[in-house]
């Protein structure tokens, strides 16, 4: 591939976030945008320097200028979207969390792979610098009995929640929560370093008849078992801890954007970080990009097992917990 030709749906803040680093990368561009409503979408392409917008999806799909789609909309739109790009010949940067159902996620890796495609999950995790010293000095802790993990941002929507409304992000319509946005990084990263747990048990704190607004997952590994908070109705210190037998490591500002890894053991000290810019979607930018150039195929679907653990465990977890989106 010479060019990612870079297709957009969904206008939010992450949409934002992705493009802001994605006009200052050599080898991608915005080449069309994706709007339900033309005004809304031409606001956007002009804030990237795009001319191109579509508020018909299959003429966005079919359009010749985009080889890649980025879909960043509500959770529950995701699988119909991505198998449609999927379907139609593109490229797929599908935003977290993938899916809500792990059958649909099956169905929409096993499609890429048929039409050798790429598709990958927007989770900066794996493509930052200092997730691989993590994973690199993870061994030297020893056998691993504790992870205790926070994740809790306060968020704005739950203003409207306390005022009887209903934002998509906590709309159970839209498979919204607390587990699907910020104790998801808890998870992705537990699944990453460890794969999946023998049992997925989540405590959810839910308003009303809306999805949590935050809550407790429980992971039980073979030998150890992981502690994971995530909250969008408190705030707090952010941390993820990984306690072993000979030491541990602590992960300064937690599972999103791995700020920090102090290694610490009987006989050393020591803090590591290669992320100098701090803003975790540069990095994903970049090497999504430089994995997509290079046709590294192998790598990207790679990421594709942890997407797909990650939705066997929360689809599992919060269907016990009494958490059904439709379909479910």
């Amino acid at each position: 591939m010479k060019k990612i030709k870079l297709g957009t749906i969904g206008s939010g803040v992450i949409v934002h976030s992705i493009l802001d680093h994605v006009k200052n990368t050599e080898g991608i561009y915005l080449a069309a945008v994706y709007s339900r409503t033309e005004e809304k979408g031409r606001e956007l392409a002009a804030q990237y320097g795009c001319s191109r917008v579509y508020t018909d999806m299959d003429a966005f799909l079919g359009a010749d200028e985009i080889n890649t789609v980025y879909i960043a909309t509500p959770n529950l739109l995701h699988y119909e979207q991505a198998k449609k790009a999927l379907l139609a010949g593109k490229h797929v940067i599908l935003e977290k969390p993938f899916c809500t159902r792990a059958s649909h996620a099956e169905e929409l890796i096993r499609l890429a792979k048929e039409k050798h495609l790429f598709l990958v999950e927007a989770a900066p995790t794996t493509f930052l610098p200092n997730y691989h010293i993590l994973k690199r000095e993870l061994p030297k802790v020893g056998r691993v009995k504790l992870v205790l993990s926070n994740y809790s941002q306060y968020s704005s929507r739950y203003d409207a929640v306390l005022k009887g409304e209903t934002p998509n992000i906590f709309n159970p319509k839209y498979a919204g929560g607390c587990l699907m946005d910020i104790n998801f990084y808890n998870v992705y990263l537990n699944a990453a370093l460890f794969g999946k747990p023998e049992k997925a048990v989540y405590y959810p704190n839910r308003y009303g008849e809306l999805a949590d607004t935050s809550g407790v997952m429980l992971m039980q590994y073979e030998n150890f078992v992981s502690t994971n908070a995530g909250a969008k109705d408190t705030w707090g210190v952010n941390s993820f801890q990984i306690e072993g037998e000979q030491g541990y490591i602590y992960i300064q500002d937690g599972s999103n954007g791995l700020a920090q890894v102090r290694v610490v053991t009987k006989g050393d000290d020591r803090i590591y970080n290669e992320q100098v810019n701090p803003d975790r979607w540069y990095y994903e930018v970049r090497e999504l990009t430089r994995l997509m150039l290079t046709e590294d195929y192998e790598s990207v679907y790679a990421r594709l097992d942890i997407t797909l653990t990650v939705t066997q465990i929360i689809e599992e977890a919060r269907r016990d917990a009494g958490i059904l989106f439709p379909g479910d």
